[in-house]
């Protein structure tokens, strides 16, 4: 971290945001604080501050008052919704992905399909949009399949299934409603 960083607002409260406080904590910045934070995210030159991420507006408001010479965004969802956009429009250095870009994380089915365009290896894959396309699309797959939910899913919308039963099961637990 360059020495002209005196104060880093790191926006999260899970390990990740943890890690990157005590990391950031070690370097010449004099002063971080994490907003909302978690019970391990204090210390010395760490403070926590409360704040609603999936309110753009709030964030952008805590970061005037804390007036920070870097802001870093860990989780996606606050990124999803445009934090680092407002925060980068309202003048801050941000270190976080863009809306557009965040696309990638918030999207499964939106990933693949830029990466397929792109020439970039990858798996087979099929995009669903009811019970009956994914059951064919398990059938065409055979084996074991990998069943993905579309959108931010908190590291919990994957089942590698062992069996069609159990693709077919995490197919319908992936889109509730689904028939």
């Amino acid at each position: 971290m360059k020495s002209g960083i005196a104060r880093v607002l790191v926006l999260g409260s899970g390990a990740r945001e943890h890690a990157l406080a005590r990391a950031m904590s070690k370097t010449p910045a004099r002063e971080i604080v994490v907003a909302p934070g978690n019970g391990g995210t204090s210390g010395p030159r760490i403070a926590t501050r409360g704040v609603d991420l999936a309110d753009v507006g709030a964030v952008v408001a805590l970061a005037k008052d804390v007036a920070p010479d870097l802001v870093v965004v860990g989780p996606e969802a606050p990124l999803v919704v445009g934090v680092a956009d407002a925060l980068e429009a309202a003048g801050f250095l941000v270190f976080g992905p863009r809306r557009e870009a965040a696309r990638l994380e918030a999207s499964k089915a939106f990933m693949k399909e830029v990466v397929a365009s792109a020439g970039v290896p990858t798996a087979r894959f099929f995009v669903v949009r009811s019970m009956a396309e994914a059951e064919r699309a398990i059938d065409a797959l055979g084996g074991a399949p990998v069943i993905k939910a579309d959108g931010l899913c908190a590291g919990k919308g994957v089942v590698v299934a062992s069996s069609r039963d159990e693709a077919i099961s995490a197919a319908k637990s992936a889109s509730p409603g689904a028939r």
